[in-house]
Order: structure tokens, then C-alpha cells, then sequence
């Protein structure tokens, strides 16, 4: 299956690009962002992932204005093209690799719109692989760098129409192996006899640096994978190094705390607490501004969720009202927040992702899907 990347050097296996070094019908390559502004009247998010070996490709584009949050869904049979990133009228454009990326949504019958330019600000830092057993099956294996920028361009809902100017965003890119689509059949896998997961992600913009932050925990809360850093962002793009940044400075020591809000599993505030090799400490405070469903983008989502067949081609909207929402359903518990943060005389923008499934004796949750007391 020859394309049109075969004619690059960028062949990793002796198969074509086109064709996955595995034949794991998870395996996937997934675009994500998201942009905030700094009085915390919006916060919008795209991502579009391909899995080859589904033979899909799907997008979505979600905006949370106040209590209100609407979105953009998208699925397609996948294209051969490994550069056709397009689904239906949404669209990602690599303008500049690593430098600027552009999302569309170009106007349609749902009467969402946009048309963004996320410019980098960092360079894209790669985090520790994620990798999660069934028993021996490997479930979960992928890779991931996260970027800082900034936006600009507009985006529109029911022909209201919103100017985004230098607006804080963060990018990610991962591919690997993760659980998407329709699950598998046959014999149930371990880890049915306790569901659960817990993972926390914290990056923020402070103007000239950026954190980020990231964790697994168990089930007693220790954590099963922690990395945090501290990074210089760059107002001019082409400042930006190449490869790693010297300007890095790892973290040794991580934690964090959340305050839970009451009856759910979202946050009331948080605090994360790191320190480096030379024994500097930092403690960074989060305060709450704004809430994402991730189902808006597809994560949990029972109709809409990643990877799931829909046909050829097929779009769909769908909008809530945040307040009325059951926090405790499944498909809520996955959240973004849209967070202000201090850290000493620093105070910044970012987001807290919280999804905490099952018992976490440390947040004080001891059913499947019981809310904070």
C-alpha cells in the first residue's frame, strides 16, 4: 500500500508507512488541543485521530461558553493518505511542522465553526511512554509530546461569532496502542474483577516558563508512573531549539492533592508540589475557571467515542446544559478545567485533567462510582 509519505526517509519498519509495524486493531495516531481566554469566558478543544487497522478516522471540536458546552462530531472510513487529515468539513493542517498548526471546521448544517492558528511557544516535550497489562496483554502502550502556544483566528456557534487573539493553548500528539472502539470479544480480561483507572495531567503557561505534569496512581494512591517539568516558552517561534530544550529543568520530586467538590470527581482546587535536582521547590496552586466534558471530544462517549464505526462519512451535534449534568455517570467522569495557577509571584493559565474510575483510597472513593464526601 504505497503512498505518497512512502517517497519521504521517514520509514521506521520495513512495511509501507501507510501500514502499522503491528497488527493490533488499536493502534492509533491522535492530534488533541485546546485554548482558553484569560477571563475564562470560553475554552475550546479539536482532536482528530486515525486508527489504521479500524480502517477510521474521526474528529470533533467542542466549546464549554459559561454552563453551556457544544460539539462538533465527525467519522469517516480512514483515508489511504497518511497527509488527508480531514474529516468531512473538520480539518488539521500542519502549516509548519512542530511550529504552527491549523484546525477548520469549515461551515456546515450543524452551525459550528472555526477557523484557528495555534503558533508554538515550546518545544513539543516528550513524556514517559504510557504502558498498561490485562493480565500479560498488552492494553496500552503509546507515545506523547505536549506543546504550548498561542492562538488566534475565530470560532462561531449559531452565527455568534467569537475572536480568539493570542489565546493560550495547549497541543498534544500520541500514537501507539490504546483501548478504543468496539471492545473485543471472548473471555473478560482481569482487570473486570476491579475497574478503574486514575490519572491526573496539569500543564500551565506562566508567560516565560511552562509546567507540565503527569500521573497514574493505583488504587491506594501511589503513583505507577509521575514525571513533571519545567520549561522556557518562547515569544518569537523561531527561537524555539531544536530537539530538547537546555532550558529543561526535570523534576525528582512530584505530588499533588485535590480538593474534590462535593457528590462528584472534579476538582474544588488543587495543589502540586515539585522540586528539582539543585533541591529548588515549587508549589503551584489551581483554581478552577471553566469545565470540559470530555465526552465533547469523544473520550467515554457511548455513540461518539473514538475509533467507533459510523460509515462512510457521518456528522452529528450535540450541546449541554453543564449544571444539569449526573457528575457521577461514566461518561462524565473524564474532565478538563480550565485552571488559573500561582506559582511564587507567577501566575499563569492551563488545564487540570482529572479521570478517576473505580477506588482511590487517597481521594478518599471507595465504590465504582461514588462522588466526594
Amino acid at each position: 500500500m504505497i503512498t505518497r509519505f512512502d517517497d519521504y526517509c521517514i520509514h521506521q519498519t520495513a512495511q509501507p508507512i501507510a501500514q502499522p509495524s503491528q497488527s493490533d486493531r488499536n493502534f492509533y495516531d491522535r492530534y488533541w488541543f485546546n485554548g482558553m481566554d484569560s477571563q475564562g469566558s470560553y475554552l475550546f478543544e479539536a482532536g482528530l485521530g486515525l486508527y489504521p487497522n479500524r480502517h477510521i478516522m474521526d474528529g470533533h471540536f467542542s466549546v464549554t461558553i459559561g454552563d453551556r458546552q457544544y460539539a462538533f462530531h465527525g467519522s469517516r472510513r480512514a483515508p489511504r493518505e497518511r497527509g488527508e487529515t480531514v474529516v468531512g468539513p473538520l480539518a488539521v493542517e500542519i502549516v509548519q511542522p512542530m511550529r504552527q498548526v491549523r484546525v477548520r471546521l469549515a461551515a456546515n448544517e450543524h452551525n459550528i465553526e472555526c477557523d484557528l492558528l495555534f503558533t508554538a511557544a515550546s518545544i513539543p516535550h516528550e513524556e514517559p511512554p504510557n504502558v498498561m497489562y490485562d493480565g500479560g496483554h498488552l492494553i496500552m502502550h503509546n507515545s506523547r509530546f505536549t506543546q504550548m502556544g498561542y492562538w488566534e483566528g475565530y470560532f462561531q456557534i449559531d452565527g455568534e461569532r467569537f475572536e480568539v487573539r493570542r489565546v493560550c493553548g495547549t497541543r498534544d500528539k500520541s500514537w501507539g496502542v490504546r483501548p478504543v472502539g468496539e471492545p473485543q470479544g471472548g473471555a473478560p480480561g482481569l482487570l473486570s474483577g476491579e475497574p478503574g483507572v486514575y490519572w491526573c495531567w496539569n500543564p500551565i503557561n506562566f508567560g516565560d516558563v511552562c509546567t507540565q505534569m503527569g500521573t497514574f496512581e493505583d488504587r491506594d494512591g501511589k503513583p505507577t508512573e509521575v514525571s513533571a517539568d519545567l520549561l522556557p516558552l518562547y515569544d518569537n517561534p523561531d527561537a524555539i531549539p531544536e530537539g530538547e530544550d537546555p532550558g529543561l529543568i526535570e523534576m525528582v520530586e512530584v505530588s499533588h492533592t485535590i480538593d474534590w467538590e462535593k457528590g462528584t470527581r472534579r476538582a474544588a482546587a488543587a495543589e502540586v508540589k515539585m522540586a528539582d535536582k539543585a533541591g529548588n521547590e515549587y508549589t503551584i496552586s489551581l483554581q478552577p475557571l471553566l469545565r470540559f466534558q470530555m465526552l465533547g471530544v469523544g473520550y467515554n462517549h457511548a455513540e461518539w467515542g473514538h475509533g467507533f464505526w459510523k460509515g462512510e462519512l457521518e456528522t452529528a451535534r450535540e450541546e449541554w446544559d453543564l449544571e444539569a449534568m449526573n457528575p457521577l455517570e461514566y461518561q462524565n467522569l473524564h474532565v478538563h478545567q480550565g485552571v488559573r495557577a500561582q506559582m511564587g509571584e507567577r501566575v499563569g493559565l492551563g488545564t487540570l485533567e482529572t479521570i478517576v474510575i473505580g477506588r482511590h483510597e487517597r481521594s478518599g472513593f471507595k465504590d465504582l462510582l461514588d462522588g466526594a464526601s
